[in-house]
């Protein structure tokens, strides 16, 4: 009787942290949020995207800035193959403050992102993704009318150092996907800074 009640304890706890957040093959949600440039992106605004590429960054984070270059040749690369990167940052911006829309639309500009960066300002979007960190990556693909979650994740296995890079996760399952496959692994432990909420 201890087992089966450490048993069902053990499932629910499982059902628990599942359930927050898309899995692999759930239909993900569009969403609409504001842009640096002031404008309301949503992904039903890329009519001729085959898939997306969100990524939960934010301005602040260590991991996040040694990132933003290699997010930038992955939207430049695979933009032009129908998946789009679209950069969200998750961060309340009481908790920190160089993660305000200000900052935002600053690091914008330095760094001439090619790609939406946008403010989950309720920071509902994040949550209902399950990101729990940045950067996180969902990679979604569309089928027919829907966006299916395909990729969770990292980028890649070195975040300090790219010309040390051996397995390139994202750009693997972009090119799996375009290639009519299924990513191999869909899952990888996003590695980053935990995303800012008032306690």
């Amino acid at each position: 009787m201890k087992q089966l009640i450490v048993s069902i304890v053990f499932a629910l706890s499982i059902y628990a942290v599942n359930a927050q957040g898309y899995e692999i093959g759930d239909k993900a949600a569009d969403f609409r949020l504001k842009n640096v440039d002031e404008t309301f992106v949503s992904m039903k605004d890329f009519s001729d995207a085959r898939g997306f590429v969100v990524i939960f960054t934010c301005n602040h984070c260590p991991f996040a800035k040694a990132y933003e270059d290699r997010i930038i040749a992955i939207h430049n690369e695979y933009s032009q193959k129908g998946m789009p990167v679209i950069a969200i940052n998750p961060n309340d911006p009481e908790v920190v403050s160089a993660d305000s829309f200000e900052e935002m639309k600053k690091r914008a500009k330095e760094k001439n992102f090619p790609y939406p960066y946008l403010v989950d300002e309720t920071q509902e979007v994040y949550k209902q993704y399950g990101a729990t960190r940045t950067p996180h990556v969902f990679v979604l693909k569309k089928k027919h009318d829907d966006l299916i979650v395909s990729y969770i994740g990292t980028i890649d296995d070195n975040y300090q150092d790219a010309s040390k890079v051996q397995t390139r996760y994202l750009a693997d399952a972009l090119d799996a996907l375009l290639e009519g496959k299924s990513p191999d692994p869909a899952v990888t432990k996003a590695i980053g800074c935990t995303i800012k909420t008032k306690k």
